[in-house]
């Protein structure tokens, strides 16, 4: 029996995983195996014995348990114990039971991304040339990112303007923000693309000085001697020739792994219609924002600079922009947003090697106009009157931190409080969009692979490309 087309199995996993997760809501029990485990991790019998004193009691919410852990613990031993204490009250064993295939599905794809971006990158850049064309697609590519990156941000920016969704919200609903990574800088970034230990960058998954030192090894092999450069040319195409291969096996099970993923974020939500309800202007702000920029303004510049067909670019993009949506990782989503450029969409590898892992790292279109809008709430949650001039500082700051933030975890909301400290809003006001930050983060992370896609296809357009998805000419 033939299997509909992924992007049709994706649907279809992502509408089970809801059902699914709706179904098997989860809860948080503190009993005698919770305890045990918590003893096992902790190693605190005292910690423990307190507990004790909730044997055998449900709460069928996160915030009403962490509220009632808060109460009994103290402020201070609930910090310390808060992150254990959570994983070992979790009692949803029909989502466990699934969301392996996530956990599963997500680790094959990061075992993925270094090899993939290593070997696509010099295979690329060997590929390109001379050092004027690598100029010329480097330059297309750093405009394209901050003029999308720009025209989201003002559209966030005249959204939220027109609807207003923080007159009025309720600041009860502020939530305790924790375990921020701090803030390096643009200038810190920038300075630490340069790698101390190329080694040690790989390790750490370091994408920036990853793609640096790809660039440059690829670009000095072209340097090299005719011997050098055909053993090495051949070699590292081989290696990506390889890394396509097990990325396409890896595509296959796409559907399992969103399954996984997706039941569990689902399950683990508190009240979700109260949350809707509570949170719904803010949510339709931003979702409508997010909307306006991938529907009208980046098909707009596909037709209009790429002479690119937006409806069949979208139609061959759907697999990675599915994924993203349901990882919430542009960065984990990257091999199948090459796959799909380069198999489906018609862009060279020489242009996909260079704009698409350039792009996951640091093209944030979705995550700027996020940072933009819920500055901007926050703003109008605590009454204070925004002027233009902070209102351009936002937008600037807002640009400046999706570049600078790009390699940092919670990226999002480590660029909130840079946004935040610029205008003098206060930092406590992140509390506010927490609750539904990860539902967010789905739509805005779609919006930066397609924004990505788009910009592979436009520059590969004006390198004077055939693609798959140019509009046809009767």
């Amino acid at each position: 029996m033939k299997l509909p087309a992924l992007h049709w199995q994706i649907l279809a996993a992502l509408v089970l995983a809801v059902v699914y997760g709706l179904i098997y809501s989860t809860n948080y029990t503190i009993d005698q195996e919770s305890l045990k485990k918590l003893e096992r991790t902790t190693g605190d019998e005292q910690l423990v014995s307190s507990l004790a004193h909730f044997d055998t009691r449900t709460w069928d919410s996160r915030s009403a348990f962490t509220a009632a852990m808060e109460k009994h613990l103290g402020e201070a031993q609930y910090k310390r114990y808060r992150e254990p204490v959570i994983k070992a009250a979790y009692d949803n064993q029909a989502v466990l039971n699934v969301s392996w295939l996530g956990d599963l599905f997500l680790r094959a794809l990061k075992m993925l991304i270094i090899p993939l971006i290593l070997s696509s990158i010099i295979s690329g850049v060997t590929n390109i040339g001379s050092e004027k064309s690598l100029g010329r697609l480097g330059l297309k590519t750093m405009f394209y990112y901050v003029m999308t990156s720009t025209l989201a941000i003002i559209t966030g920016l005249l959204l939220v303007n027109l609807i207003k969704p923080g007159v009025g919200a309720d600041l009860n609903l502020v939530q305790e923000v924790e375990g921020l990574p701090e803030y390096k800088g643009l200038g810190q970034t920038l300075l630490e693309i340069v790698p101390e230990n190329i080694f040690d960058a790989l390790t750490r998954s370091d994408m920036l000085s990853i793609i640096f030192f790809a660039i440059l090894f690829g670009f000095f092999i072209t340097r090299a001697g005719s011997k050098t450069q055909t053993i090495l040319k051949n070699f590292f195409n081989a290696v990506f020739d390889v890394m396509m291969k097990i990325t396409m096996w890896v595509i296959r099970f796409t559907p399992l792994g969103i399954f996984g993923i997706v039941a569990k974020v689902v399950a683990d939500q508190d009240d979700f219609v109260s949350l809707l309800g509570s949170m719904g202007s803010y949510m339709f702000t931003v979702i409508a924002a997010l909307m306006i920029h991938a529907f009208f303004t980046l098909p707009l510049l596909l037709r209009v600079v790429g002479k690119i067909n937006p409806i069949r670019h979208f139609s061959a993009m759907s697999t990675p922009i599915l994924t993203a949506f349901s990882t919430s990782s542009s960065g984990a989503t990257l091999p199948l947003t090459m796959t799909a450029a380069e198999e489906k969409a018609g862009v060279s590898n020489k242009v996909t090697s260079f704009t698409l892992p350039l792009g996951a790292t640091i093209n944030m279109d979705g995550t700027a106009l996020y940072e933009c809008v819920a500055a901007m709430f926050i703003a109008q949650a605590y009454g204070m009157d925004m002027t233009v001039t902070n209102q351009v500082v936002i937008v600037i700051t807002a640009l400046l931190a999706s570049i600078g933030a790009a390699a940092i975890p919670m990226a999002g909301l480590v660029m909130i409080t840079v946004v935040l400290s610029a205008v003098g809003i206060p930092l406590e006001g992140v509390g506010l969009i927490l609750a539904v930050d990860r539902i967010l983060d789905m739509f805005r992370t779609a919006t930066n692979v397609w924004s990505d896609s788009s910009g592979a296809a436009i520059i590969a357009s004006s390198e004077k490309e055939k693609l798959k998805v140019h509009i046809q000419k009767h």
